[in-house]
């Protein structure tokens, strides 16, 4: 594959500065045809600066882009696509209000008579081009309707219906589950027996071992080095992102649970579930995880009261609730760290300091005014707690990384000392150094006493931080496991391939 003398990309010396902060330091970046080059690092270190500057979003302080040995004086996105890039962002560019069709041919429309949409053939081109990347999903479906999942795969069609010959994925599996996982991988080799260069981005180095040929490390804006996949290893490659050692991913201290604190029995809506039965006690962390489309997140809008429960009951505390709905859930112990930040979760042009006090406005204001001391001391608290960086009350939330996105989010409900969390995909598109300290703070919840429920497609996430693993499958729960558990148990049963009810 590398047999090429020269690369058909070579980004050479990129230096990138915001407002006087040096992102990108002299950073040389190839790709062969047929290759997948691996760039890993913290949040921050400059992957999607390098990216976004390949992409022509951005341009180059200094350093050129060299295509077939040229190298290119003029550059923005339109000659990017023209020369073949393709770029799959982290966070998504879809048109919300429109639908799957409309979203994957999206400045590349079917005319009829030039005059008109062929909606049609639209629908009939985009439905094979998801069923190549092995997915089915309804091409007439409204793309706000679509789990983040999805949508994820939308915007993978999306990219590759241009004939690419470089892609970038940025987290291409944030969103994804094993399932979804080896489907993509399919279509990466497939696409690597085309000839497509492929940048691959991504937190999880298994991922990265199994489907790269060579990896990049990026830390503080310079690239730390560049190697094959035979000659990595993660322990090698998490020291050279962060500059330390992380000698546990799972954190976990397990504790004897205590009463039940949650309990739902029968619980079915209209979104998707199907008399769906659990538990979570204080001083647990359960893992509910499953296939794409298995129901998880619909348990946890149904439990904070976003979708409106059919038949069911809800006991929160030993109490039975009826029809609750968000603001109920909160006075009575709940925080929900959703699966989308972007969408759900961050005001990205408010600052720090607004996003953690969000959701407890009503506990400072005072005679119609807001308690701003307090305000400032709560915010101050937890950037400093959780090591929120940087450590800037204004600072907008649309500046800062994903983990510590991730982290105000989390701040933002510990401010009101829930009972039970239920955090769904709480370190998606987080960096491992990120992923830990989250993992560490979600178990220091749990020895504190309280219940957490932690919805992941991650397998090592579930297996590592769980005492209980409930599997969903269309919209039930599959089946429930103690934390002995393994990962193919796990995905047989998710696939309803075996009898698995403890």
């Amino acid at each position: 594959m590398t047999d090429t003398k020269e690369p058909a990309l070579l980004l050479k010396g990129i230096s990138k500065t915001f407002s006087g902060v040096q992102v990108l330091n002299n950073v040389d970046l190839s790709l062969y045809p047929g290759e997948v080059h691996v760039l890993v690092g913290e949040n921050g270190a400059g992957k999607s600066t390098l990216m976004k500057i390949l992409a022509g979003a951005y341009q180059q302080d200094s350093g050129n882009i060299i295509i077939d040995g040229k190298v290119q004086t003029k550059w923005n996105p339109s000659i990017a696509r023209s020369k073949g890039v393709g770029m799959v962002y982290q966070e998504f560019n879809l048109l919300p209000y429109r639908d799957v069709a409309e979203n994957v041919y999206l400045g590349k429309e079917s005319l009829k008579y030039n005059i008109v949409l062929n909606k049609k053939k639209m629908h009939k081109l985009a439905a094979e081009q998801l069923e190549e990347i092995g997915i089915k999903v309804d091409t007439r479906s409204i793309v706000r309707h679509l789990g983040v999942a999805q949508q994820q795969m939308v915007e993978i069609a999306k990219a590759l219906l241009c004939d690419v010959r470089f892609l970038v994925l940025d987290e291409p599996t944030s969103a994804l589950t094993f399932f979804e996982i080896d489907r993509l991988f399919e279509t990466i080799n497939r696409l690597k027996l085309r000839g497509v260069g492929i940048i691959y981005i991504s937190h999880k180095m298994s991922e990265g071992q199994k489907i790269g040929d060579r990896i990049t490390v990026l830390r503080d804006g310079k690239r730390i080095d560049t190697m094959s996949i035979a000659e990595s290893s993660t322990d090698k490659i998490i020291k050279m992102m962060i500059g330390r050692e992380i000698k546990d991913l799972f954190p976990r201290h397990f504790c004897q649970p205590g009463d039940v604190a949650l309990k739902i029995n029968g619980l079915s809506t209209k979104a998707k579930l199907k008399e769906v039965s659990l538990e979570v006690r204080f001083g647990e962390i359960v893992g509910l995880t499953g296939l794409m489309g298995a129901g998880r997140t619909e348990v946890a809008r149904a439990i904070f009261g976003l979708d409106r429960q059919i038949t069911g009951k809800i006991e929160i505390c030993g109490m039975k609730v009826h029809h609750i709905i968000p603001s109920a859930a909160i006075k009575k112990g709940l925080g929900y760290v959703s699966e989308d930040r972007k969408q759900d979760g961050i005001f990205k042009n408010l600052g720090i300091m607004e996003n953690i006090m969000m959701a407890g406005l009503g506990k400072y204001f005072k005679k119609g005014f807001l308690k701003r001391n307090t305000e400032v001391t709560v915010a101050e608290k937890f950037i400093k707690s959780l090591s929120i960086q940087p450590p800037n009350l204004k600072k907008r939330v649309q500046y800062l990384s994903g983990g510590n996105q991730q982290k105000v989010i989390m701040a933002r409900w510990l401010a009101l000392e829930p009972k039970i969390l239920i955090l769904d995909e709480p370190t998606r598109g987080v960096d491992v150094g990120s992923k830990t300290e989250i993992h560490t703070l979600i178990d220091k919840l749990a020895n504190e006493g309280n219940a957490i429920l932690m919805i992941s497609s991650e397998l090592p996430e579930i297996l590592g931080m769980s005492d209980r693993i409930y599997v969903m499958r269309d919209g039930a729960i599959e089946g429930e496991f103690d934390r002995s558990a393994d990962s193919e148990q796990l995905i047989r049963c998710a696939m309803g391939e075996q009898a698995c009810k403890e």
